[in-house]
């Protein structure tokens, strides 16, 4: 199977020194694959700049055989990638459905748009029963869905989900990665999870990817113990 995302030797920084050094990732169409590594590692860096906030000094991104290399940021949202940033970013003087709502502002398909904004609202109940809400009422874990359910509501083949489990209680979080698992199987979902939760990503990801000072030093399915040690430190 070919890959959806490729990234050939992707180099990557802020101002002069790099903080991606050659990165090379292949990731498989409705997969989940977790990345993980220490903070410094440039775990976020690497999203940002598949999603085009970051520009690369060197190699390329390939997302279905189309290479990303000058494609803006508007224009990447409407080939199929999202991008949901550490933090939990929504509009918090804006209402529930508001927030949702600007997730499908570009599409063209208005009937769709709608439909998947029911769809969100059905995958999260909580945001259904407080639809009418402004964003800074919310809970971290409706925070968090929302943002997730606004670049839902988007409909993206790729999503890049940096950091979904911080600060949230552990029941939040394994609905959060429950509901990766299913977007995955039921709609074909193809994600890219930037996470230091380490094992709530291991236990939903296909693969796993470490990263250490800006490279990619092992990938595979599982991580043995000697990795674990030595990069993610338990």
């Amino acid at each position: 199977m070919s890959a959806l995302l490729k990234v050939e030797g992707l180099t990557a920084g802020y101002g002069a020194a790099p903080v991606l050094n050659g990165i090379d990732l292949d990731v498989a169409p409705a997969s989940i694959t977790a990345v993980l590594g220490a903070n410094g590692a440039g775990k976020t860096t690497l999203l940002r700049t598949l999603s085009g906030l970051v520009r690369p000094t060197a190699g390329r991104v390939l997302f279905d055989g189309l290479d990303l290399r000058g494609v803006k940021v508007e224009q990447m949202v409407r080939r199929g990638i999202a991008h949901v940033p550490e933090g939990r970013g929504v509009v918090t003087e804006l209402t529930v459905d508001e927030n949702l709502r600007l997730g499908g502002l570009w599409r063209r398909d208005r009937a769709d748009a709608k439909r998947a904004l029911d769809e969100v609202y059905e995958l999260f109940e909580a945001l259904a029963r407080r639809r009418a809400f402004p964003g800074h009422q919310l809970s971290g874990g409706e925070r968090q869905m929302l943002a997730l359910g606004r670049a839902l509501v988007g409909r993206p083949r790729l999503l890049l989900l940096d950091e979904p489990s911080l600060g949230l209680a552990p029941r939040v979080i394994a609905q959060i990665m429950a509901l990766l698992r299913t977007l995955r199987d039921r709609s074909g979902l193809t994600v890219l999870l930037v996470e230091q939760n380490v094992r709530s990503a291991l236990a939903v990801a296909d693969e796993a990817v470490v990263m250490s000072l800006g490279r990619v030093v092992t990938r595979g399915t599982s991580i043995d113990d000697e990795l674990r040690h030595a990069y993610l430190g338990f």
